[in-house]
């Protein structure tokens, strides 16, 4: 059964993915504080609102998909947010990349108005968003996720309920860690490998099918070859996705010190203007390091 869905946030990976519950015959009411994107969504058969207390009223779940905690925390719990015209039953999924204790903060202020809140962030970047295959990792009530994975699915294709609320912020803090890590070990082999002088391409071909090949790096690489760093997934929101790491981190005394690296080098490649490139962009750093630019055929 369709259900009425109300979106908050329509920035690169918001905007597809209403177009894909959309696609699917819900009826979407859509707010952000970028009038074109309502526009656009409009010609495509959303239905505007002026506030979250609004998009709320309209609706049996609110989706939110906004850069940080701050920004989700205000369109719910601030003047004219959600709560504002929120109904008992209400569930609120918040796809965004927070915290965990932001989640459960939340989930909490939500449970005391009997609305229901579910953290739901998700991994694939825009071009999954676009095509409606991202991975969807859910934290909260299980009978909650029950009663709306058939709207996940209409984003997503592999939704997983990791436990309670909390539990999918912190299992996309760790796809986090492992993405970009990657992406940073894929950049030192390649910077090293034109160095050296190989043929850069042939050398991705012989090893992308062995114990070092991954959906990362078949990815990245070609975009790194094409020198190809329009976003799909920025430098600054992967830095803000890795600040939350640390401070998460921090909060359990656990040690990370890879990530920590990895953070200092997404501030640089912001100082340098980089922030809005995506995070492929990482082997520029390890490019100026040593002085030589990554290409099909090496140096």
């Amino acid at each position: 059964m369709q259900k009425k869905i109300g979106f908050i946030g329509l920035g690169i990976m918001g905007t597809p993915m209403v177009r894909n519950l959309l696609k699917k015959g819900n009826e979407v009411t859509v707010f952000d504080i970028n009038t074109k994107a309502i526009e656009a969504l409009i010609k495509d058969g959303a239905n505007a609102a002026t506030c979250g207390k609004e998009v709320a009223q309209k609706s049996d779940i609110v989706i939110t998909m906004l850069p940080q905690g701050k920004h989700v925390y205000q369109a719910i719990f601030g003047e004219h947010g959600v709560m504002e015209g929120a109904h008992e039953g209400l569930v609120i999924i918040d796809m965004s990349s927070v915290t965990p204790a932001e989640t459960q903060a939340m989930f909490a202020l939500c449970a005391k108005q009997r609305v229901h809140f579910l953290d739901a962030p998700v991994s694939g970047g825009e071009p999954k968003a676009i095509d409606g295959s991202l991975t969807i990792m859910v934290g909260g009530k299980e009978e909650v996720f029950e009663l709306v994975k058939d709207i996940l699915a209409h984003m997503g294709s592999n939704i997983v309920h990791v436990g309670e609320s909390g539990c999918g912020t912190t299992a996309k803090l760790a796809n986090q860690i492992i993405v970009n890590l990657n992406i940073a070990a894929i950049s030192e082999a390649l910077v090293l490998a034109t160095k050296a002088g190989i043929n850069v391409e042939k050398m991705y071909q012989a090893i992308r099918s062995g114990l070092a090949g991954s959906t990362v790096m078949d990815a990245k690489i070609p975009m790194i070859l094409e020198r190809n760093f329009q976003a799909g997934g920025r430098v600054d929101i992967n830095l803000k996705d890795l600040q939350n790491v640390m401070q998460t981190a921090h909060e359990y005394a656990v040690p990370l010190p890879l990530s920590a690296q990895l953070l200092e080098i997404f501030y640089a490649l912001k100082a340098q203007g980089k922030e809005s490139l995506d995070h492929a962009s990482i082997v520029q750093h390890y490019e100026n390091l040593a002085n030589v630019e990554v290409s099909r055929k090496g140096q």
